[in-house]
C-alpha cells in the first residue's frame, strides 16, 4: 500500500518518538560511575546521577505535552520523600519536571532550525529536609530534526548570457540553493537539481546545479532569450522530499555568423545635372542579420564608369552606403553612369566562413536629367590690356559665351555695374566686344576688375557670370616733382662749394626700364652769384653755395628754382622751387636760428620791453573805451518813449534797484482813461525801425477806484511781458502834489484847446525846469525835425 506525503510525514514521526521513548527507557536503567555522594551518618555507597543527553522530536503537533524523559534517583524508594527540581535553558516555560516522578515534558512546539539543543541541571532534593541528595546534574536534550524546510535560491532569479551557436556543454550558469535542516542528520539537507522548464536547449547536473547548452547551432537570430524553471529538491530527490524553484533568463548574444545581403540586385536613381558637388544622390543599404559591431560594413565603388564622378561612403550609425557626386554632372556631356559596388563585413569570425562569404554586390544605375542651365563663359578670367591714353571708344577685347542646353538660346551681355561704378567700360549686348566709356587714368586706377553678365534671350532668368580684368597700360603723362617738401637753410659763415641740400624727385609714372631724372637750374637762376646746382646721375642732385658771407639782415630767404625733365617719350618736366633760409650757425654748422626780426628792432630795444609796451598802449585804449561808454550810458536812459515826449511822465524813485537804468516812465495819461492801448517801450539798446511822435487825446475821468483796478491789469500785463526790463523794482504812480512853483505841468487842460502854447517861460523857472525849457521853449516843430 501506497503512502502519501502527509501519511509518510506522520509515519516517520511515530518512529522516532518510538525510539525516542526506547532511548529514555534505557536511560533510567542504564547506570555510569560517578564520584560517590556523602551524607552524614550514611555508610560510603555508590550513587549513578549523571545524565548526558534527551532527545526530542521538533514540530510535535500533538495535544498533549510532549514527553522527553524522567529523571531518577537510586534514593528514591518511591514513597515521595524525594523531591526533582529542573534549571537552566527552557526550564519551567519549555521544559517542565515533575517533581515526584521526575517525568520531562516539552509544553511548546520546539523547533530545531531556531535553537537545535537546550541545557538543563536537574537536582534531587529531600522533601522534608529540602536538602540535596544528589549533587547537581547537566544534561542536555538536543532537538531531533525532520524534514520540515524546503531549498531555498538565496540568489535567484539568475540572469545570464552565451553566445549563439555554442557547442553542446557550454556552460552557461551555477545556481545554489540551500537548505534549513540538519546536513549531519538523514537526507533532509541533501539537495538534488532539476530543470523543469528549458529543455531541450539547457540541461542542468543534479549535484553541483551547474546549467548547460543541450542542442547546437542555437541561432539568435531565431529566437535571442530563453526562460529556464529549475528545481531543488531534499532527500536526495526521493519521494516526500521538499522543493523549491527559481528562473533563470539566458540571453544568446551575437556573433558574426551572417553575411551582408543587398534586398535587390540593382537600383536606379535621376539626378538634376545642376546637382552641386558633395550633394548626396542615394543612400543604399545591405542587411545584415547580426548587431552591433558584427554588423558593420564597409562599401566601396569596385567598377563602373562613375569611379572619378562618384564616391561612397558608410553612415556610422545606420550602416548605410552614401552616394555623393565629386565632379559637375554635364547632361549634355553624359546622360548616366554605371556604378558595381560591395558591401563587405568589417570584423569576420572565422569559425563561420563556412556559412559563405561575408560580402554582396549589387548595381546602380544613375540617370543624370537635363536641366535650364545658365550660359557658361569660354574662360573663367579674360585678362586684357589698354593703354590709359586710349580713346574713348576704342575696343578693349571681346568675351564670348554659350547656352550649355541643347536648345543653344542666343545670349545677351552686359556689365555688372556693382563692379564698374564709375561706368569706364561699355559692351555690346551680341557681340561681347567691350570699349571704354571714359578716359582711363593708370595713376587712378591701374586695374578693373569687372564682371560680365551673359543672360539666355528666351529665359532672362539664366544668367552666366565671366569676370575681365583690365589692366591700365602706363604712358608718360606726370611730370616729375620734388620727393618732399625740403627745408633748406644755409649758415651765414657758409664757404664757397659747401653742399646745403640733397634733393630727389618722385613721378607717378611708371616706365618700363626705370626712372631717370635730369636736374638743372632754370634759364633765370642759372648766372646767380649765390647757389649753384649739380646732377649726380642718380636722380638726385645737389645745392652748392657759391659764394661765403650770407647775412640775415640783408636777405633772410632765397628761392631757387629747379628744372627737372624726366627720361620718357616724350619726356616731361617741372620747376621746382626750393626756398633756402639765412640761419645763425654754431662752430659745427648747426642752425641756431633764422629769424631776421632781432636785426629790424631799434638799438636798445628788445623784443619783451616792445611786447610790453604794445600791451600797455592797448590796456590804455580799452579803458578810455570804457569811460566813455559808462558816460554814456549815465547820460541816456534805459527805455524812452517812442515819442520821446516826457512832459506828462512824473517817475517816484523810491526803491533800492538798479540804478538809473531800473526805472521806467509810466505815461500817466493812461491812468485817466479806461481804454487807453498802452504803447511798446522800446529799450535804448535796440534801435527802433520806425520812431514817431504822436499826442493821444484822453478823457479824464478821476476816479481812485478805477486807477486802482486799472494800475493792477498794468501790473499784471508787466509781469507777463516779454519786452519789459529785466529788473525787480516797484514804481509808484501818483498824482502831483499841490505846492508846485510851476503849479501844474500837465496837458490834460489844454486837450480840447486847438491853439498851441508857449512855453518860453519856462527858461525863468529855474535850474529844474531846464530840461523842460530845452524841450519845449524852442517851439513844437523841433520835435519832428
Amino acid at each position: 500500500m501506497k503512502l502519501g506525503k502527509v501519511e509518510f510525514c506522520h509515519f516517520l514521526q511515530i518512529i522516532a518518538l518510538f525510539l525516542c521513548l526506547s532511548g529514555m527507557s534505557q536511560a533510567e536503567l542504564s547506570r555510569s560511575r560517578s564520584k560517590p555522594y556523602f551524607q552524614a551518618g550514611r555508610p560510603r555507597t555508590k550513587r549513578s546521577w549523571v545524565w548526558n543527553q534527551f532527545f526530542v522530536l521538533e514540530e510535535y503537533m500533538g495535544s498533549d505535552p510532549l514527553y522527553v524523559g524522567k529523571l531518577h534517583s537510586d534514593v528514591d524508594k518511591g514513597d515521595g520523600s524525594i523531591k526533582y527540581i529542573l534549571s537552566g535553558e527552557g526550564a519551567s516555560s519549555i521544559f517542565i519536571i515533575d517533581e515526584n516522578t521526575g517525568d520531562i515534558h516539552a509544553t511548546k512546539r520546539l523547533d530545531r532550525e531556531e535553537q537545535a539543543y537546550y541545557t538543563l541541571r536537574a537536582q534531587a532534593l529531600d522533601r522534608l529536609t529540602n536538602k540535596p541528595v544528589e549533587p547537581e546534574s547537566e544534561f542536555v536534550i538536543k532537538i531531533q530534526d525532520i524534514n520540515d524546510n524546503e531549498p531555498k535560491f538565496l540568489d535567484g532569479p539568475y540572469t545570464a548570457g552565451v553566445p549563439e551557436m555554442s557547442p553542446v556543454g557550454t556552460s552557461v550558469v551555477q545556481v545554489t540553493a540551500t537548505d534549513a535542516d540538519d546536513p549531519t542528520y538523514g537526507n533532509s539537507a541533501r539537495v538534488v537539481y532539476s530543470i523543469l522548464q528549458g529543455q531541450p536547449y539547457f540541461s542542468v547536473e543534479p549535484k553541483t546545479g551547474v546549467i548547460k547548452t543541450a542542442l547546437p547551432n542555437m541561432d539568435r537570430e531565431a529566437k535571442d532569450q530563453y526562460l529556464l524553471v529549475i528545481q531543488a529538491k531534499d532527500m536526495v530527490g526521493q519521494n516526500g522530499g521538499l522543493s523549491g524553484t527559481t528562473s533563470v533568463t539566458v540571453t544568446l548574444t551575437d556573433v558574426n555568423d551572417n553575411p551582408p545581403r543587398f534586398p535587390r540586385r540593382s537600383y536606379q536613381y535621376n539626378v538634376p545635372e545642376s546637382l552641386p558637388v558633395a550633394s548626396v544622390v542615394a543612400r543604399i543599404k545591405a542587411a545584415d542579420a547580426d548587431v552591433g559591431p558584427n554588423a558593420e560594413m564597409e562599401y566601396k565603388i569596385v567598377d563602373g564608369d562613375g569611379l572619378g564622378v562618384f564616391k561612397i561612403s558608410v553612415d556610422k550609425d545606420t550602416q548605410e552606403g552614401i552616394i555623393t557626386i565629386q565632379k559637375e554632372l554635364d547632361f549634355e556631356a553624359k546622360t548616366s553612369y554605371t556604378l558595381r559596388i560591395e558591401a563587405a563585413n568589417k570584423h569576420v569570425d572565422p569559425r563561420f566562413l563556412s556559412l559563405g562569404p561575408f560580402s554582396d554586390m549589387t548595381t546602380v544605375k544613375i540617370i543624370v536629367e537635363d536641366v535650364d542651365e545658365p550660359p557658361i563663359f569660354s574662360s573663367r578670367l579674360y585678362p586684357m590690356e589698354v593703354s590709359e591714353a586710349t580713346q574713348v571708344g576704342n575696343i578693349i577685347g571681346t568675351v564670348t559665351a554659350h547656352d550649355p542646353d541643347s536648345s543653344n538660346s542666343p545670349v545677351r551681355y552686359s556689365i555688372d555695374r556693382n563692379t564698374d561704378l564709375e561706368r569706364y567700360f561699355n559692351i555690346d549686348a551680341n557681340s561681347g566686344v567691350i570699349t571704354t566709356a571714359k578716359s582711363l587714368d593708370r595713376e587712378t586706377n591701374a586695374v578693373h576688375n569687372i564682371t560680365v553678365l551673359a543672360m539666355e534671350s528666351q529665359n532672362p532668368s539664366q544668367i552666366g557670370r565671366g569676370y575681365v580684368a583690365i589692366t591700365i597700360l602706363d604712358i608718360n603723362d606726370n611730370a616729375p616733382e620734388f620727393a618732399m617738401d625740403y627745408e633748406t637753410t644755409v649758415c651765414e659763415n657758409a664757404q664757397p662749394g659747401q653742399i646745403i641740400q640733397k634733393i630727389s624727385a618722385v613721378d607717378k609714372d611708371e616706365p618700363s626700364n626705370g626712372h631717370q631724372f635730369y636736374f638743372s637750374l632754370t634759364a633765370d637762376a642759372a648766372n646767380n652769384h649765390n647757389f649753384s646746382l649739380k646732377d649726380n646721375k642718380d636722380n638726385t642732385a645737389s645745392v652748392l653755395t657759391r659764394r661765403n658771407g650770407f647775412r640775415r639782415q640783408e636777405q633772410s630767404v632765397y628761392y631757387l628754382p629747379i628744372f627737372i625733365v624726366d627720361s620718357g617719350s616724350p619726356s616731361l618736366s617741372s620747376t621746382n622751387t626750393l626756398t633756402i633760409r639765412v640761419c645763425d650757425c654754431d662752430a659745427d654748422g648747426i642752425a641756431q636760428t633764422c629769424n631776421a626780426e632781432a636785426y629790424i628792432l631799434p638799438a636798445g630795444l628788445s623784443t619783451g620791453a616792445l611786447i610790453a609796451i604794445l600791451a600797455c598802449v592797448l590796456t590804455l585804449l580799452v579803458l578810455v573805451l570804457l569811460i566813455v561808454t559808462m558816460r554814456r550810458r549815465k547820460k541816456e536812459p534805459l527805455i524812452f518813449d517812442e515819442e520821446r515826449d516826457i512832459r506828462e511822465n512824473i517817475v517816484r524813485y523810491d526803491d533800492e534797484g538798479g540804478g538809473e537804468e531800473d526805472t521806467e516812465a509810466f505815461d500817466m495819461a493812461a491812468l485817466r482813461n479806461l481804454n487807453a492801448i498802452r504803447d511798446t517801450k522800446t529799450r535804448r539798446d535796440v534801435t527802433p525801425e520806425i520812431q514817431f511822435l504822436s499826442r493821444p487825446t484822453f478823457k479824464s475821468i478821476p476816479d481812485n477806484v478805477i486807477f486802482r483796478e486799472f494800475i493792477w491789469e498794468r501790473l499784471k500785463e508787466a509781469d507777463i511781458d516779454p519786452c519789459a526790463p529785466p529788473y525787480d523794482s516797484l514804481q509808484t504812480y501818483a498824482f502831483e502834489g499841490n505846492g508846485s512853483v510851476a503849479e501844474s505841468l500837465s496837458s490834460l487842460d489844454s486837450i480840447s484847446s486847438n491853439s498851441d502854447q508857449n512855453y518860453d517861460y519856462l527858461s525863468d523857472w529855474g535850474p529844474r525846469f531846464k530840461r523842460l525849457a530845452d524841450m519845449y521853449g524852442t517851439g513844437q516843430d523841433s520835435l519832428y525835425s
